[in-house]
């Protein structure tokens, strides 16, 4: 403890690492981070990241360590691979996983790392992007042990507007998963409506304003409906963590014989996006697929 504060690791210095860690320093957390890239490093020492070298020495000079990263398997790999987490965790700590991951992989390594070092963990995913990551209006989805969740309480205070507990480790993913039904269908439906506007002849700048008050009224449509409109396309996320996501949620449907045929054909729609070679723009480029004017 630091000032009265926990001391926070934070691996995984992405874009939304970068903005997690500004939020935190800017809140007086002593922050140590990591990333495979030492660029990302780099650059987060620009808002009062100390850097580490290795998740190992993160979790040495860290009374709770959070990880924001891309894949299930990159978690893993942080966690247990060589010069990983697991070497210098103990029992004293918790391990928030801000991650979009599988379930059942969750549980594993949640009940891995407590064997092996006694650590906490929780599956904390998250909803609102960058923007939200940096001004600490997060919608945080979690699963954990009460006791675990009590440790960390004053930390997701920081960074969320929200913070839900729906249960054991593994909960906050299935939470994330249905976020990720009503966010990323919507990216789809929200380039349908624009393409047909502009195909209209409307202009397609007043639809977030004549429809907010009505049914049609949404988070989305307020933010990533004027982004379609002048084509900007800068990712806040990226198209290929969405396909993804999509492909997660889909085994995790078909594992609990749920159907989603809206969210199958969305990643119809997003495999297609990525293999014209945008994974890297924003999820709301979509819209190329609808765009008349586009070749893609």
């Amino acid at each position: 403890m630091t000032n009265g504060k926990p001391r926070l690791g934070f691996i995984g210095l992405g874009l939304m690492g970068q903005a997690f860690t500004e939020c935190l320093t800017r809140a007086g957390y002593d922050v140590t981070g990591y990333d495979i890239v030492p660029e990302k490093i780099a650059r987060a020492a620009a808002h009062g990241v100390a850097g580490a070298n290795s998740s190992k020495e993160v979790a040495e000079n860290s009374d709770i360590v959070m990880l924001c990263v891309t894949t299930t398997q990159d978690v893993e790999d942080a966690t247990f691979g060589p010069g990983g987490l697991v070497e210098g965790a103990s029992a004293e700590q918790v391990l928030v996983d801000h991650s979009t991951t599988t379930v059942e992989r969750s549980k594993a390594m949640a009940a891995r790392l407590k064997d092996a070092t006694g650590t906490g963990w929780v599956d904390a995913p998250v909803s609102g992007g960058p923007d939200a990551a940096g001004d600490g209006s997060l919608a945080v989805m979690a699963g954990g042990e009460p006791s675990d969740i009590d440790k960390i309480g004053e930390v997701m205070e920081t960074v969320s507007a929200s913070f839900t507990l729906f249960g054991p480790v593994g909960s906050g993913q299935v939470a994330k998963m249905v976020n990720q039904i009503l966010v990323l269908n919507n990216y789809a439906v929200l380039a349908e409506a624009l393409a047909l506007a502009e195909a209209g002849g409307i202009d397609a700048t007043k639809i977030p304003g004549a429809l907010a008050a009505g049914h049609a009224g949404s988070n989305l449509l307020q933010s990533a409906f004027p982004r379609m409109i002048s084509r900007d396309f800068t990712p806040k996320g990226y198209a290929r963590q969405i396909l993804k996501d999509l492909d997660t949620l889909h085994d995790l449907a078909k594992t609990l014989k749920s159907p989603t045929p809206m969210s199958s054909q969305a990643a119809s729609l997003f495999r297609i996006l990525n293999s014209k070679g945008h994974e890297e723009l924003d999820g709301i480029a979509i819209l190329k697929l609808y765009d008349q004017n586009d070749h893609l």
